[in-house]
């Protein structure tokens, strides 16, 4: 069945018949290589009137229907849909909440990022300079537990200043102004993240580029036009900010 015919059928707007399908692929794509497992993770758009599209409790995120997904408004009542919300639907709200900017939050288990964070290394440190020049470093945030309303709490200082951020020992939030833009910052964090684990694994402490180098390479970013947020710029969950 063509999405013109499923958003006939149910009664969808063009543009929430696209963002229920991009959520269906990103989390296919997402279970395929191994960000998420079984029902983990929550994926969610924003609609132009402020209602959500998310993935509801318990939902596999790689074998999801359009018609599963449930909408919500920013307040997290139930506007369409028969799934019960995730217990992590604060994540989400709390991300919208806070940016009027994202219109997609993606929230997986990347196993290199989250297993650096149970390691307690930092995800900050500039040592990657196509990461210096575009999203800066990866922010960690401290344990909160899961299905409460602190985890969300958790991420919203960080997520004003970050696009990226990693929840220790749990998984990774990353936005951004559409799904595949939240997709490619979760590629590059778990990219990153699986180039320090090799480099621990092979030489232990890491040296940090010099504070000139980094300098250097953030003057770029007006050259390449490149826009968004850069944690190394405005010291999103740098010490002494």
């Amino acid at each position: 069945m063509d999405l013109e015919t499923i958003a006939s059928r149910f009664g969808w707007s063009d543009e929430e018949v696209r963002a229920r399908n991009s959520i269906c692929e990103i989390g296919k794509i997402c279970y395929q290589r191994g960000l998420i497992s079984a029902s983990d993770g929550n994926i969610s758009v924003r609609l132009s009137d402020d209602t959500v599209i998310i993935t509801p409790a318990g939902g596999m995120k790689g074998f999801m229907q359009l018609e599963q997904l449930t909408r919500i408004d920013l307040a997290g009542n139930l506007v369409d849909g028969r799934g019960k919300n995730s217990t992590e639907t604060g994540i989400h709200l709390v991300c919208y909440q806070e940016r009027p900017d994202i219109r997609a939050v993606l929230h997986c288990h990347p196993p290199h990022a989250v297993a650096l964070s149970v390691a307690e290394i930092d995800m900050q440190m500039p040592i990657i300079p196509e990461m210096v020049v575009t999203i800066g470093g990866i922010p960690t945030t401290p344990f909160a537990t899961p299905g409460t309303h602190e985890l969300g709490d958790s991420i919203r200082e960080v997520v004003r200043c970050s696009d990226t951020l990693v929840m220790r020992n749990h998984g990774s939030v990353t936005v951004g102004g559409n799904l595949l833009d939240a997709f490619k910052k979760l590629d590059m964090l778990e990219h990153t993240a699986r180039i320090l684990w090799l480099a621990h694994t092979v030489k232990g402490g890491l040296e940090p580029l010099s504070d000139e180098a980094v300098r250097k390479l953030l003057d770029t970013r007006q050259q390449l036009g490149l826009g968004g947020r850069n944690t190394l710029e405005n010291r999103c969950g740098l010490q002494g900010s």
